[in-house]
């Protein structure tokens, strides 16, 4: 679907809510409540995340030790921001990146949907006949003054604000649904046996899927019981299918996020959901007379609000009990359905030039659902690096005209080296359109949309990080260049300046190979240094000899002057290429070793496999 379509899908939307608000007032002040609800929800989601700052994804990462630990942050995260999806968000994110386990992931969904629960009571307890617009109004005047004074203020009158616009808001979806709901009439609905339970399960996934908000689902559904609208036994499966529906977003930002924990816990996630309602289901008659029995001691069997949340937590933890003794074998079943993709060897694997249907490589580790935490976002940053640097010692390889595997093989072909290109070499300039520009682009787009803390090391380390990414595009730039003359005077017959190129060929391929064992390389920092230093010296020895060799052909007039300056040139690329590479490795270096660490434990900051 174009712009357009969906320009003019939208407009007919919002055209035909208009048309239907101007049909029935009643129909808008609960559209209206909604907005309110759904904002402050916004609200306050956003200012909890705002004032707990990197603590909540320091927290995260503490408190996957045990399964205990990591139920208890999903219950306690889930009661205090009151959003399972948020907290949900974060895991997925964390478990993609490699910061944490799938086994500490599911603990952790566990806790979210236990600790959804507390959202209802809150609005259960509230009750109907409440009105909570006299609390509202003052809370909103105090969370915009207190949002004139610096972040962590504004963070606070932020959540001041969000509990305000929900407390109007339930007050407005209250009004609204005693002019609209009348008319609705969702009690007349009656199907007997399971054929009425699904159809209200289903209504119940389908308004939590188009609010992305079970809480919202779940205050239409205490709503319509405290009016008459609905039965009890309707709202029981509505709040079943609110549950399911809260796996939408998780699974959806597993699924798009394409790593491999990602897409197991959202599988998890959406397994735990379902299974917990099938079998909820099952017992639906038995359960609900459970819950009217542990009512009616407590005066509470008229109480039909009440009756809802307490059944809403006896079904989640039920499901929490059926799951609980199986974590490890549901993590070998996840990890046996969703396999970790084998890495290639080789990553560009077109054979000829004749390839532009060949759709752009773009970034493999980089997913909206990493943006909810600034350290999993860093750290899908420094392996998209690796596949940055992966791809572009690719491309150099490509550019001196010769096959990928000389990189890791153990010692350079001669014959290769001194080889002449056939017909069927690959252009360094398509490549870079092809696999390094759409990386390179996501890469900083990407970066730019992380809301990282403000302190020094922070910065310093995303200043490395983009640093890193323009020397490997210097790189593969300066490649571009060096093939153009080195084809030419490759493919010439034997004579001095094709000799020349040919040594141009043998330094830059040992210098690819040694830059490359040295993002491999696990030594101490001291013998890293030293062998970063002689990579250095090589260079510079080269550089020296080959300038001096190449004045001596000169004089003996073997060369002529575009010669030499071609083969002047070009060793100025070959230089700055091997340069660029090195400065790459060094910002995995020093000062940058302690920043990479605020991210991921003892990672290199660029690996070039």
């Amino acid at each position: 679907m174009n712009h357009y379509s969906k320009f003019l899908l939208a407009f007919l939307v919002a055209l035909g809510l208009a048309y239907s608000f101007w049909l029935s007032s009643g129909w808008l002040q609960l559209c209206a409540g909604l907005a309110l609800f759904l904002f402050g929800m916004q609200c306050l989601e956003e200012g909890l995340k705002e004032l707990a700052g990197g603590r909540l994804e320091a927290l995260l990462k503490r408190s996957t030790a045990t399964p205990f630990k990591g139920f208890m942050f999903g219950l306690a995260g889930t009661v205090l921001v009151q959003s399972s999806s948020l907290v949900s968000l974060l895991t997925v994110a964390f478990i993609g990146s490699g910061l944490i386990s799938l086994a500490g992931g599911l603990a952790i969904v566990f806790g979210t949907n236990l600790g959804t629960t507390s959202g209802i009571w809150l609005l259960a307890l509230a009750g109907h006949n409440v009105s909570l617009a006299p609390l509202a109004l003052p809370l909103l005047v105090f969370g915009v003054l207190i949002g004139f004074n610096g972040p962590k203020s504004r963070a606070a009158g932020r959540i001041l604000l969000g509990i305000g616009f929900l407390f109007l808001g339930i007050d407005q979806i209250k009004t609204g649904f005693s002019g609209f709901g009348e008319a609705l009439e969702l009690g007349s609905w009656q199907v007997d046996g399971l054929s009425g339970a699904l159809l209200f399960v289903l209504l119940g996934l389908a308004v939590t899927v188009v609010l992305q908000s079970s809480h919202a689902t779940l205050m239409l559904t205490l709503t319509a019981l405290a009016g008459g609208q609905l039965e009890l036994e309707q709202g029981l499966a509505i709040a079943i299918g609110s549950n399911v529906g809260t796996t939408v977003s998780t699974a959806l930002a597993g699924i798009l996020g394409g790593e491999r924990g990602g897409q197991r816990l959202a599988l998890a996630h959406v397994l735990f959901n379902g299974v917990t309602a099938l079998v909820t289901l099952a017992l639906l008659t038995p359960l609900a007379a459970l819950v009217q029995w542990l009512a009616t001691p407590l005066g509470l069997a008229d109480n039909r609000l009440i009756q809802l949340a307490l059944f809403h937590t006896l079904f989640n933890a039920l499901g929490v009990l059926l799951f609980w003794p199986w974590q490890a074998q549901l993590v070998r079943l996840l990890e046996r359905w969703l396999p970790e993709r084998r890495e290639p060897q080789v990553l560009i694997t077109e054979l000829a030039p004749e390839t532009d249907e060949l759709p752009r490589t773009r970034a493999r580790y980089l997913g909206d659902s990493l943006l909810e935490s600034a350290d999993a976002a860093a750290s899908a940053v420094l392996r998209e690096l690796q596949h940055l640097g992966r791809l572009s010692l690719e491309v150099i390889c490509h550019a001196l005209y010769l096959p990928v595997e000389q990189l890791a093989s153990d010692r350079a072909d001669e014959a290769l080296l001194r080889a002449r290109p056939d017909g069927h070499h690959l252009d360094a300039e398509a490549l870079y359109q092809r696999h390094i520009k759409g990386v390179y682009g996501d890469l900083l787009s990407f970066m730019g949309r992380v809301d990282a803390p403000r302190d020094e090391a922070r910065q310093q380390f995303w200043i490395a990080c983009q640093l890193a990414a323009l020397q490997l595009v210097d790189a593969v730039k300066d490649a571009k260049h060096l093939q153009k003359n080195l084809g030419h005077y490759l493919r010439g017959e034997d004579s001095p300046v094709r000799e020349a190129y040919v040594d141009l060929r043998r330094h830059l391929l040992a210098m690819l190979r040694e830059v490359r064992e040295l993002g491999r390389l696990e030594v101490p920092d001291e013998a890293w240094h030293e062998r970063l230093q002689l990579l250095d010296e090589r260079a510079a020895d080269f550089d020296a000899q080959f300038r001096a060799r190449l004045f001596a052909a000169a004089r003996r007039r073997e060369l002529d002057g575009l010669q030499t300056g071609s083969l002047m040139n070009d060793l100025g690329y070959v230089s700055r290429i091997v340069q660029s590479l090195r400065n790459v490795l060094q910002l995995g270096d020093g000062q940058s070793r302690a920043l990479r660490r605020l991210a991921v434990e003892d990672e290199p900051l660029i690996q070039l496999k």
